[in-house]
């Protein structure tokens, strides 16, 4: 059938189409069992990349993130509900990582390394604690020697690599698909 200009009056744009209605804050998702997954973060440089992190983990409904380091949040990037997260602070990684690896909880790191399996095959355990780097340094050589695993996410230009809390939010999604109800 040709349309000509007079057609488009009666035309029903959707064409069948379901239309869509912007609901804003729509009400979290329930999960029917809480997160297993334990956020593990470096000392960081940026607060702006640590509260990115923290506000991505708090929307995928992970419950236990520990920051090294001194910590610095921003509440108006982070958006943390203190009732929905529990955040621990301690100095330094390593400590963090035996104590995690004594209570069996898999070590799995986010990096770029020689032995590293690629985000976006690898199959993610439902309990484990996720290693994020610092910005620059990544996750040093003390720290790889701690990890069960490492993964990373391929990157297909430049730069190198993407920006830690980008990754972060990145590898909590993967997670999140693997197992969507916690």
């Amino acid at each position: 059938m040709l349309l000509d200009a007079h057609s488009f009056g009666e035309w029903d744009y959707n064409c069948g189409m379901p239309t869509f209605q912007h609901e804003r804050h729509k009400p979290p998702r329930a999960l029917q069992k809480p997160r297993s997954l334990v956020l593990v973060i470096a000392p960081l440089r940026s607060r702006v990349n640590l509260s990115r992190i923290v506000r991505a983990a708090s929307c995928c409904g992970v419950g236990r993130i520990i920051a090294c380091g001194q910590p610095k949040i921003d509440p108006k990037i982070a958006r943390l509900e203190p009732e929905e997260v529990k955040l621990e602070v301690h100095r330094s990684l390593a400590p963090v990582l035996k104590k995690l690896r004594s209570e069996g909880i898999p070590l799995v790191g986010l990096e770029q390394t020689s032995n590293s399996e690629s985000l976006f095959g690898v199959t993610l355990e439902r309990a484990m604690a996720l290693v994020v780097g610092n910005e620059r340094l990544g996750l040093e050589p003390p720290v790889l020697e701690l990890l069960d695993r490492v993964v990373e996410i391929p990157v297909y230009g430049l730069p190198y690599s993407f920006n830690v809390a980008t990754a972060s939010a990145m590898a909590l999604y993967e997670y999140c698909r693997q197992f969507p109800d916690g």
